[in-house]
C-alpha cells in the first residue's frame, strides 16, 4: 500500500557517513513528532564507499512508511544528489540538511516556523559561527562574497533549508550534469528569507571538502553560470590595443618630430610574447566554453540511480 503525502520531505546527500545515519533520523523524527508533522525522510547515498549503504537499508527497512533510500551509481556531487532526492520528494514542503549532524536537526522547527510567519518561498538556515576548519571557513565566505558580487544576491546561504515544492520541482528542469543549486533559487525566486540557526562540531567524520573541490566548484560556477571571463576577454583586449595604439603613436611622434630612431629589440620580442599569451588564455578560455557547452548538449543527466527502495517494492 502505497504511503499517504507526508507534509514535509527532508532530502539529506549521504556520503561516507555510516556512524551518524541512524542518530540523523532518529534526531529528525523526534523533532518532527515534537512539531506534529507529517514527514518522510529520502537518503541518497552518492557513491558511498563505506558502509553508509548498509546502514540505509536498514533504516529503511525498520520504517519502510518514513524512508525512502537511493543509491546512485557512483558519486556525482553534493547538489546533483540533492536534486536526486527532491525528484523523489512527494511532500509540500522540502528540507535539505547534511549528513553529518553539524546542522542539529532540532533546529528543523526554526525553519518551518520562520516559512509560516513571512510569505516566503525558501528559507536559508544561517549560522552565527561556523565550526568548519579556517580553510574552508575561507574558502566557502569567498565563494559566496563572489556569490553576492556577480548574481546581485544576498549571498548568505547553507545547505540547511526549507523550501516550497512548487519551488524546488523547478530544479529537474536542468539536466545538466553540474547544477549549483543556490544560484539557481535565485533565479526562480526573489522570496527568500534567513533564519539563525545553531552550528556543531562534527561529531564523527572528517569534512570530504577540500580546497580543490572548492576551486573545482568555483571555476564550474564562473563558467557554467556567467559569461564573466568572456567580457574580461573583450575588455583586456580593448585595453591592450588601445595602450598599443597610443605606444606606437609616441613612438611616431618621436621619430617624426624629435628624429630619435626607434630601437629596442628586447622591448618588440617581450610586447610580442605578452601579446601572444593574451591570445592563448583567450583561445583557453574559448575552448573551456567550448568544452562546457559540448557536455550541455549531451544532455547528461545530473545522476544516475542504482538502487532506490521504497514502500513500494518491499
Amino acid at each position: 500500500m502505497n504511503k499517504l503525502n507526508p507534509e514535509y520531505s527532508i532530502v539529506v546527500p549521504v556520503f561516507n557517513s555510516c556512524e551518524s545515519l541512524e542518530e540523523l533520523f532518529l534526531r529528525i523524527a523526534k523533532t518532527m513528532a515534537a512539531i506534529g508533522k507529517a514527514f518522510e525522510v529520502i537518503f541518497v547515498d552518492d557513491g558511498s564507499v563505506d558502509t553508509s549503504w548498509n546502514i540505509l537499508q536498514s533504516i529503511q527497512k525498520s520504517n519502510p512508511e518514513k524512508v525512502i533510500a537511493v543509491r546512485l551509481a557512483k558519486n556525482f556531487g553534493q547538489h546533483n544528489a540533492t536534486i536526486c532526492g527532491i525528484a523523489q520528494a512527494s511532500g509540500a514542503y522540502i528540507i535539505t540538511i547534511d549528513d553529518d549532524l553539524q546542522n542539529p536537526p532540532e533546529e528543523i522547527a526554526k525553519l518551518i516556523e520562520t516559512m509560516q510567519n513571512s510569505d516566503a518561498d525558501l528559507v536559508y538556515g544561517i549560522y552565527g559561527k561556523k565550526q568548519h576548519s579556517m580553510a574552508r571557513n575561507l574558502g566557502s565566505g569567498a565563494l559566496k562574497g563572489w556569490s553576492r558580487r556577480v548574481f546581485k544576491t544576498k549571498g548568505d546561504g547553507s545547505s540547511f533549508r526549507l523550501m516550497k515544492s512548487s519551488l524546488a520541482k523547478n530544479l529537474l528542469n536542468h539536466q545538466i550534469n553540474f547544477i549549483y543549486i543556490d544560484e539557481l533559487f535565485n533565479w526562480y525566486t526573489g522570496h527568500i528569507t534567513f533564519v539563525l540557526v545553531d552550528h556543531r562540531k562534527r561529531p564523527y567524520q572528517q569534512s570530504t571538502y577540500t580546497s580543490h573541490s572548492l576551486f573545482s566548484m568555483l571555476s564550474n560556477l564562473v563558467i557554467y553560470y556567467t559569461a564573466m571571463p568572456l567580457k574580461m576577454m573583450v575588455y583586456g583586449g580593448f585595453t591592450s590595443a588601445l595602450l598599443s595604439f597610443f605606444i606606437g603613436l609616441f613612438f611616431i611622434y618621436r621619430k617624426i618630430v624629435h628624429g630619435i630612431p626607434i630601437v629596442g629589440f628586447t622591448a618588440l620580442i617581450v610586447t610580442i610574447l605578452f601579446s601572444t599569451s593574451i591570445i592563448l588564455l583567450s583561445l583557453g578560455v574559448i575552448g573551456e566554453y567550448l568544452s562546457r557547452i559540448y557536455m550541455v548538449q549531451n544532455r547528461k543527466p545530473p545522476f544516475a540511480i542504482k538502487t532506490l527502495l521504497n514502500d513500494e517494492v518491499l
